[in-house]
């Protein structure tokens, strides 16, 4: 039985797997996780560290990771520095998926300023995706560079 009208989605997907397969996350992989706080999403957490099959790194990590999850809030300070920090460890290629409260929730950012920030850290903004009740996830990347 569906959780939802329409049957949109079955259960043959684990519904922790869900949020990490929409972020592209899969076993194996590096994820760091940067931002963390008391109100940062434990399911989503969870999810990831199912699908990679391993605990998530912190910034203090020092070598290479796939993926940056940088959880990001309103008064975190400079969205721009945040996302330049978050480069640190990335590997050419990846991906840092900026997770941020959903508008109308406490902390939440608003998408323009988002939108402002990715290119001045030299990002591009690519997807967004709801995954989970309080966050959504922007998927930001390093432009593909002419050959």
């Amino acid at each position: 039985m569906s959780a939802t009208a329409g049957g949109g989605s079955t259960q043959t997907e684990s519904d922790t797997a869900g949020p990490a397969a929409r972020l592209g996350i899969t076993k194996g992989m590096v994820v760091q996780e940067l931002g963390w706080d008391e109100d940062t999403d434990d399911d989503l957490r969870v999810a990831v560290e199912d699908a990679i099959d391993a605990d998530m790194v912190d910034g203090d990590y020092g070598n290479v990771v796939d993926t940056v999850l940088l959880w990001w809030r309103a008064d975190d300070g400079d969205l721009v520095d945040g996302l330049v920090d978050s480069l640190t460890d990335l590997v050419g290629g990846g991906a840092i998926w900026l997770l941020t409260p959903k508008v109308g929730r406490p902390g939440s950012v608003d998408p323009a300023a988002i939108s402002e920030a990715a290119p001045v850290a030299g990002l591009a903004q690519t997807t967004t995706a709801g995954v989970s009740k309080d966050w959504s996830a922007t998927r930001l990347v390093a432009p593909k560079s002419p050959a």
